[in-house]
């Protein structure tokens, strides 16, 4: 999936000699949390979110420290927080590097940026210019919107067990050799050894999303690795 498939496409944005207070009520008249920043030419100069207004004088919630830490942060810090804090100008606040990708981009590049950078949102770029904007809730949007529905699948339970099989033949950290899937009526019975009980939740998981199945028994054993001693699964000694 490419990046121009989910993306917002109306993008609002705020020019660099706009205030603080401007970009505040821009965002809160439209409920968003963050405002690309463009020049006259619609070049993109930056942008400004909440985060960047978190601390401000006028609420009192600039950053105070001890006086013998500032001395050990130095003056040049001290002024660009001060900058931070009581500047007017949007220009002044905001992120002057924000994450960019271009509409042809991969979806799960995206998202690899997004983890990478700590951002909330991504702006896609057409020739250099805004062509739209990708945020986490145009994520959770897509995985609404292309979520398998929950409905009764007829398949054999032969069926059902090859399809088991081949899921988990995929998965590099299932101990594939003490795994054994049981089908019957639909319903899988997991049979086997795990190394981590976490293997055990992942594998009822992976069944889940299987066509055709209605349930899954978990008789997994769970058995330490380093001393072969056999470990209580139930959920009272979780």
């Amino acid at each position: 999936m490419k990046a121009a498939e989910i993306m917002t496409r109306r993008v609002i944005t705020i020019h660099p000699e706009a205030t603080v207070r401007e970009a505040a009520r821009l965002m809160l008249q439209d409920d968003i949390s963050g405002l690309p920043v463009v020049d006259h030419e619609g070049n993109l100069v930056g942008i400004v979110t909440e985060g960047d207004l978190l601390r401000r004088t006028e609420t009192g919630t600039e950053v105070r420290r001890p006086k013998w830490l500032e001395f050990l942060i130095g003056p040049g810090v001290l002024a660009a927080e001060y900058v931070h804090t009581h500047a007017r100008r949007v220009s002044e606040v905001m992120s002057k590097d924000p994450c960019t990708v271009t509409e042809d981009a991969e979806l799960e590049a995206v998202v690899r940026l997004m983890e990478r950078r700590r951002v909330k949102r991504i702006i896609v770029l057409r020739a250099g210019k805004i062509a739209g904007l990708i945020s986490r809730s145009n994520l959770l949007q897509t995985l609404a919107d292309r979520s398998p529905e929950e409905r009764p699948t007829h398949a054999s339970d032969q069926a059902i067990r090859e399809r088991i099989v081949a899921e988990m033949a995929k998965l590099h950290w299932k101990p594939s050799v003490s795994i054994n899937p049981i089908v019957h009526d639909g319903v899988v019975a997991l049979h086997g050894v795990i190394a981590d009980d976490r293997e055990g939740t992942a594998l009822r998981v992976l069944c889940e999303n299987v066509p055709g199945v209605t349930r899954v028994e978990d008789r997994l054993v769970w058995v330490d690795p380093y001393s072969g001693l056999l470990i209580d699964r139930s959920e009272d000694a979780r």
